[in-house]
């Protein structure tokens, strides 16, 4: 019988830890901790400024107007909003708001349906010119929007304020990409259950797109609570100035003279409130909407 000898195998030996990698990530990671904390701080100074300048005199925001302590504290600026036609303007923002935003989601929901799943010649053409509006600057479009608006006999009128904007070039974008994304499947089955297009888009898409609804809601309230060049042009009567136009006129001195630094800033800061709410509100969502349509885009 033969015996057969092995060799040992000798295993490597483990490699030896580089001294000095764990101290360098930590350095590194606190050093980009205060990179983020600096350029936070930057983002939110000003935001401080408008809150602590609010409740300053004018002679203090005047002398002082970087510093983060009013001497003395007051709230004379908003006792003097009510002196202002404020609630007027905070009323007819309100309702131009909700009024934008409910049309802008339905008919930016519709186009985008339609770009995304009906076939019909020149399909891409109008996909290619809404993109091509995207590109083209707001300012750009104000002169033509005025005249549009005083041949259609509208100029100076409530339907002046929110009839060109209900609908949205980035919205429907948003909206098309979303629809793109849902699998075709589903909306066969409907139709053989004998859904009429109307049909298969309100009761079986749609409910599908709320993350993409959400998101194109919470665009669509900021950008019509905060519009200011669309009203400029589209009325002078002061009975239809929004917030935006009219806390634009404090800053000419519409209550006397003076910079009128806190009473202006007490309205912005005033201003920022419904966004606000409405955004933390539907934080959570319109993070997920994000980041769904970009996975899916």
């Amino acid at each position: 019988m033969t015996t057969t000898l092995e060799a040992p195998v000798e295993t490597p030996a483990p490699a030896p830890r580089r001294s000095g990698g764990r101290p360098l990530r930590q350095v590194g990671r606190f050093l980009a901790y205060v990179v983020l904390v600096f350029f936070s701080i930057v983002y939110l100074y000003p935001f401080l400024i408008q809150i602590v300048t609010s409740f300053k005199t004018n002679s203090d925001a005047t002398n002082s107007p970087l510093t983060l302590l009013p001497d003395p504290v007051t709230t004379a600026a908003f006792s003097r909003l009510l002196e202002t036609d404020f609630t007027l303007w905070a009323f007819n923002s309100v309702w131009v708001s909700v009024l934008v935003t409910g049309l802008r989601v339905f008919l930016d929901s519709l186009a985008g349906y339609a770009l995304a799943r009906l076939r019909f010649r020149g399909r891409s053409a109008v996909f290619t010119a809404i993109l091509a509006v995207m590109a083209v600057p707001s300012v750009v479009l104000l002169i033509p929007k005025f005249l549009v608006l005083n041949q259609l006999g509208i100029y100076d009128t409530p339907v002046a304020l929110f009839l060109p904007l209900v609908a949205d070039a980035a919205g429907i974008f948003i909206m098309k990409q979303f629809f793109e994304s849902v699998p075709a499947s589903i909306e066969e089955a409907a139709r053989i259950d004998g859904a009429g297009t109307f049909r298969v888009f309100w009761s079986v898409v749609l409910p599908m797109a709320r993350p993409a609804l959400i998101t194109l809601t919470i665009l669509s309230f900021q950008a019509s609570w905060n519009e200011l060049p669309h009203f400029i042009v589209a009325s002078q009567d002061r009975d239809l100035y929004t917030l935006t136009k009219g806390v634009a006129t404090l800053t000419t001195g519409q209550l006397g003279s003076g910079n009128q630094f806190p009473l202006t800033l007490g309205a912005a800061l005033l201003m920022t409130i419904p966004v606000a709410v409405v955004f933390f509100v539907f934080q959570r969502y319109f993070v997920a909407g994000a980041n769904e349509g970009g996975v899916k885009g």
